[in-house]
Parts: structure tokens; C-alpha cells; sequence
């Protein structure tokens, strides 16, 4: 069964970070793309990053550039997201996936990051 554990949001203010973790199992990790996505009220569903299998290449939402970074390490079975001067506009609820390009097959539950001051 594949599943994925998220964790790692919280509340903070404006500038600050947080970095998001999602551990994998049910599947060979280190052979699967996978993406972050967010999803808030508002904007609906909205893709931030994405990782291939080998960390060779790595994408960002033009919001997010700059300001976070997606990694893995597959030895760990995780991925991570380290969100730097965060914004109140990026306060959602955040999911990994597995898979890239919006072909995304199976997600986590979701951690909730708010920034707010």
C-alpha cells in the first residue's frame, strides 16, 4: 500500500521558515518523480515543486523560486521542502505526491502551513 506521512507545517510569521517532510512507503522510492502541491480556499489546487528520482532536476512555481527548495533522500525514503521567507500567500494545505507533470497518482494527508503575523 502505498502512503505517504507529511509533517513539518505549523504557524509562523512572515519571513520566517519551515521545512516540510514526507515519508514514503509502499513503493520503490527511488524510482518515482514527486511533487509538492498546496491547496487553499481560495486559489483551489496549485502545484510548487517537483523532484525527479535522482535529484538531478528540480522545478518550481514562479511564486516559490528562490525562496524554496524540494530534495530527497532516498536512502530515507523522504522528501523534503524547505520553505524560506515565507509569505502570508503561501499558507495552505501542503500534500506530496508521487509523479510529475500533473500526473500525479497517489497523495499524502496533507500538514498545514499558516503565516501570519
Amino acid at each position: 500500500e502505498v502512503q505517504f506521512v507529511e509533517s513539518g507545517g505549523g504557524l509562523v510569521q512572515p519571513g520566517e521558515s519551515l521545512r516540510l517532510s514526507c515519508v514514503a512507503s509502499g513503493f520503490t522510492f527511488n524510482s518515482a518523480a514527486m511533487t509538492w502541491v498546496r491547496q487553499t480556499p481560495g486559489k483551489g489546487l496549485e502545484w510548487v515543486s517537483a523532484i525527479n528520482s535522482d535529484s538531478t532536476i528540480t522545478m518550481y512555481e514562479d511564486s516559490v523560486k528562490g525562496r524554496f527548495t524540494i530534495s530527497r533522500d532516498n536512502a530515507k525514503n523522504t522528501l523534503y521542502l524547505q520553505m524560506d521567507s515565507l509569505k502570508p500567500e503561501d499558507a495552505a494545505l501542503y500534500y506530496c505526491a508521487r509523479g510529475s507533470d500533473g500526473a500525479w497518482d497517489y497523495w499524502g494527508q496533507g500538514t498545514q502551513v499558516t503565516v501570519s503575523s
